[in-house]
């Protein structure tokens, strides 16, 4: 069941979301070989914290032990902080929600760290295009296959594999509602778009195989060839005459230091 937001929920929301950006723009200062991926996940907890939020990741279904998920190189998603280093070359995924004034945001983002391979970099460049183009046929009177459709038939131009078994989602007082928003799909099919809508864009899409497989401690989601994968998310509000992206990559790019795309948007 979709639960339709009022225009005061909305602007909770896009207050929530603004700690979110703020807490990727604190991340995204310290990315840099040699940092631990926990150090980040304590940095953006302690963030989200101090401004009134609660990490929305946080023991979520009980287990989850981090605030962020941290995905580096063929991990899709869902990597747990640890003491792994960041080196050079080394592309990762960083995925954060806040829970605020009873609400959640979410949203993602892939950096790839100075020494990556070109061809991965059109992988980010490309995948990051792809979710502005589903962000473009999310307006009301469109299908949910509209979003789908705009991101999968322009990514496997490309040859790249689109993730079957994640989706993006709705977003509210819980951290994953209707709608589902599949990164694949057909045109004019799937749930009708309306003002009130409010769902997370996030194609997850990998330089080979589409296939994923799940490392046994149930969370880490790997490509099945180890080949890389690039993961972005904004969250929009379906208005009556104009869509609204609630969440921002403005902070992580005023403060990430390697200017890696050719556009910016």
């Amino acid at each position: 069941m979709v639960h339709l937001k009022s225009d005061e929920e909305i602007s909770i929301i896009k207050e929530g979301a603004r700690i979110l950006g703020q807490a990727h723009g604190e991340i995204a200062g310290l990315i840099k070989p040699g940092i631990k991926t926990s150090v980040l996940d304590k940095v953006a907890e302690e963030y989200i914290r101090d401004y009134g939020g609660v990490p929305s990741f946080k023991n979520y279904n009980g287990s989850f032990p981090a605030s962020l998920c941290i995905s580096v190189n063929d991990v899709v998603v869902h990597g747990i902080p640890s003491n792994y280093e960041l080196k050079e070359g080394d592309v990762v995924s960083i995925d954060c929600g806040v829970y605020y004034k009873g609400y959640h945001s979410d949203s993602a983002y892939t950096y790839p760290l100075e020494g990556t391979d070109e061809k991965v970099l059109l992988l980010l460049e490309r995948t990051y295009e792809s979710l502005y183009r589903g962000i473009e046929q999310a307006k009301a009177g469109n299908r949910m296959g509209d979003v789908s459709f705009a991101i999968q038939s322009y990514v496997e131009s490309f040859g790249y594999g689109v993730v079957r078994e994640l989706v993006g989602h709705g977003v509210g007082k819980n951290l994953h509602e209707d709608p589902e928003v599949p990164n694949f799909g057909k045109r004019g099919k799937g749930v009708k778009l309306v003002p009130g809508m409010v769902f997370a864009i996030e194609p997850m899409i990998n330089m080979g195989t589409k296939k994923v497989v799940q490392e046994r401690d149930g969370w880490t989601i790997r490509t099945a060839d180890r080949r890389p994968s690039a993961h972005f998310e904004h969250m929009v509000a379906i208005r009556e005459e104009k869509t609204e992206v609630l969440t921002t990559h403005q902070y992580i790019e005023e403060k990430y230091s390697f200017k890696w795309r050719s556009k910016s948007r």
